[in-house]
Formats: C-alpha cells, sequence, structure tokens
C-alpha cells in the first residue's frame, strides 16, 4: 500500500493519500491546510480518488474539503455525529482568526463496520467517539486480511490522546474507545495521528502515560 502523509501549518495536522500500488485507485482522509500536497501526491501518482473520508469534523480536519472535492469529485464521507461540527467550520475557524469557506455538503454518513475498497486493499471502519462524538479509525488492510495500519485522526497520539475539553468531547468515551479498539489490535500495528509523528500499537501500550 502506497501511504502518504502531509502536514502544513498552521495546524500542523495530518492528511493522507492512500493507494494501491497496482490499480492506482486511492483514497483521501482528512484533507485539511496540507490539501494542494495531497492532490500534487494524486497527480504525481496517478491515482483514482474514490472516496474523500474524514476522520471527524474539527475545523482542521476539514478546511481542504472543498478543494479535494472541487479538484476529484470523489464523495466526502463523515460520521454524523459530527455533522454540526463540519458545518459550523466558517465559525469556528473565525475563533482561530482564519477565514475558512463552507465546506461542501457531506455525501453519505461513514458508520461503524463501513468497508471502503481501493484496489487490492481497504479502509475498515471503527467508531471510536471520545474527543468527539463522530471520531473515526479506518483499520488499513489488504482485503481479507487482517489490518496492519489504523489512521486514527485525533483519537491517540505518539505519547498523548485527542483532547476532550471541547464540544461533545469526553474524557472516559475516549479512554474506552482507545483501549476497546486501538488497544485490540496487535503491537506491530502501525498507528497514523492526526498530528504528530507514526507510531505503533505497541510503542503507546508500552510508554503512553494516559494508558497506563
Amino acid at each position: 500500500m502506497l501511504i502518504e502523509m502531509r502536514a502544513a501549518p498552521p495546524f500542523m495536522k495530518n492528511g493522507f493519500v492512500l493507494a494501491c500500488e497496482r490499480t492506482r485507485e486511492a483514497l483521501v482522509v482528512d484533507p485539511g491546510d496540507e490539501v494542494a500536497d495531497l492532490l500534487a501526491v494524486v497527480r504525481a501518482e496517478r491515482l483514482s480518488v474514490k472516496y474523500i473520508l474524514l476522520t471527524h469534523g474539527h475545523v482542521d480536519h476539514v478546511t481542504g474539503v472543498g478543494a479535494a472535492k472541487a479538484a476529484l469529485g470523489a464523495p466526502v464521507g463523515l460520521h454524523d455525529g459530527d455533522l454540526f461540527l463540519y458545518q459550523r467550520a466558517p465559525d469556528i475557524g473565525r475563533m482561530f482568526g482564519l477565514d475558512v469557506p463552507p465546506p461542501p455538503p457531506v455525501d453519505f454518513s461513514i458508520e461503524e463496520g463501513a468497508v471502503f475498497r481501493f484496489g487490492d486493499y481497504e479502509a475498515r471502519t471503527h467508531h471510536t467517539p471520545g474527543h468527539c462524538p463522530g471520531g473515526v479509525c479506518f483499520e488499513l488492510a489488504k482485503a481479507g486480511e487482517c489490518g496492519t495500519g489504523l489512521v486514527v485522526g485525533d483519537t491517540l497520539f505518539a505519547g498523548s490522546i485527542g483532547r476532550t475539553d471541547l464540544p461533545g468531547g469526553d474524557y472516559d468515551t475516549l479512554i474506552r474507545s482507545i483501549r476497546n479498539v486501538i488497544l485490540a489490535f496487535d503491537d506491530d500495528t502501525v498507528v497514523y495521528p492526526g498530528h504528530g509523528p507514526v507510531t505503533t500499537v505497541g510503542e503507546e501500550r508500552r510508554t503512553n502515560p494516559f494508558l497506563r
């Protein structure tokens, strides 16, 4: 699987292009301020993007959705629990002194267990609320095989966890999501967070102070 991660100021939020090397089918996940870099990857690799998927609706994860949708024409998916955040993106952006255009309408709801196929691979949806009500993680795997990677949004970071003091956040719910979903995976499962460096389930199980 081709996995490209990009980040850009002011939020330094990670956005992703996930692609099948054989078929060139791809997904774009969480296009934010780094959207131009993600689209450059799509062009350079000659990819056909099937879906634009959002791990959640916070403003830093959606500022590039409009540009991605305009360039790619792919449908946009978001869990219904975060629609209120997504639709308020311009208002929330103003709180940070940013001019955020209204994002395009969501094309479909991402539900627990939904599977998004791209070539020989698939992204399997796990609902992981806590950072926000509609947070999801995507398990990355070859079709029919166990997952080897997780795109986790702001649920878990290297050495930390997502904040829970924003609207819809709940600490106990977040910890349950991490323990019941993310820590259920093997230690060598690669974790691709919404901010900061890539880590593994095992590393966070052993060293993350919030999970001891």
